[in-house]
């Protein structure tokens, strides 16, 4: 296991949670009393990582968000990281894929550069393209394998492209640095994904906004280990819960609500798993009690 799954699981530990929180600062959303400049937006994630870190075991900030402000978009970056406490792992989404001299520029970027802890990578462009990110052994790597969009029906669905992908990474698994993107409006797929891939990580998206559920997802994704072998993230429901004054307030909520789905969930699990109980004739008290089997 690399570093980086080994810094989840304790993160997990630590803070008894599944969540993960997508930072995708979109200034359009913010509340009114939000500055639309780098300081406003930093403000903005400080005061969301301050009102949560201790619900979340890892963060994710979309790139695209970041590189869409223009030219201080990586200064605000910078900050945005620089705010996250050092106990907990952060996740490059920007899905990085392309041929291998131009994939390892991007694999300098984000773990040399901005020393993110993970990212997601799109394998479309086969193993190559995928290497030079594999080739930082303590980095998490979570290959795109099945997404929440609607276009995911156009070719990764039809073709079961999804379960070839997580075959793949199960091959191409040999750091033990992998884990999967699959979507959780796809739970009934999710678990197909589990089969192929018993041991990878799953980071999760489309619950909240996307409309995923969350109890299948949660269900399919689980695989019996310590720290249960997935993360559910969350973006624009707990950033945006609230467009007023309480924002911070409504964001810390909010979180907390889809921890405790999580976690109620995984407890229920563990339940239904425990043995049933006997009810067996006590003769010297004349009662009926119940008893453990083992």
């Amino acid at each position: 296991m690399s570093a980086y799954f080994e810094r989840l699981a304790q993160a997990i530990e630590t803070n008894k949670t599944h969540l993960c929180i997508g930072l995708d600062l979109q200034p359009e959303r913010m509340p009114a009393g939000v500055w639309r400049d780098t300081d406003g937006f930093v403000n903005f994630a400080r005061a969301i990582i301050e009102a949560t870190s201790d619900l979340v075991c890892c963060y994710k900030p979309n790139l695209a968000f970041y590189e869409a402000m223009g030219g201080g978009s990586y200064h605000t970056l910078r900050k945005v990281l620089e705010a996250i406490p050092a106990s907990i792992p952060v996740i490059a989404d920007g899905k990085r894929g392309d041929i291998g001299n131009t994939a390892r520029a991007y694999a300098r970027g984000l773990f040399d550069r901005l020393g993110f802890d993970a990212a997601t990578i799109n394998p479309y462009l086969g193993y190559d393209s995928v290497e030079p990110f594999l080739e930082y052994t303590d980095c998490g790597c979570y290959v795109v394998c099945l997404t929440s969009n609607p276009g995911a029906a156009d070719f990764q669905i039809p073709h079961a492209l999804y379960l070839e992908v997580a075959r793949r990474a199960v091959e191409w698994n040999k750091n033990g640095n992998i884990g999967l993107v699959v979507g959780a409006t796809h739970a009934e797929r999710i678990a197909e994904v589990r089969a192929a891939a018993p041991e990878l990580p799953f980071l999760i998206p489309g619950v909240g906004a996307q409309g995923g559920d969350l109890e299948a997802a949660v269900r399919a994704a689980a695989n019996g280990s310590a720290d249960r072998g997935f993360v559910i993230n969350v973006a624009r429901s707990v950033l945006y819960a609230s467009s007023g004054d309480d924002y911070i307030e409504a964001a810390r909520r909010e979180a907390e609500k889809i921890r405790e789905q999580i976690e109620q969930c995984l407890a229920a699990m563990d339940a239904e798993k425990q043995p049933p109980t006997e009810k067996k004739d006590n003769p010297s008290e004349g009662v009926i009690t119940e008893e453990w089997t083992e």
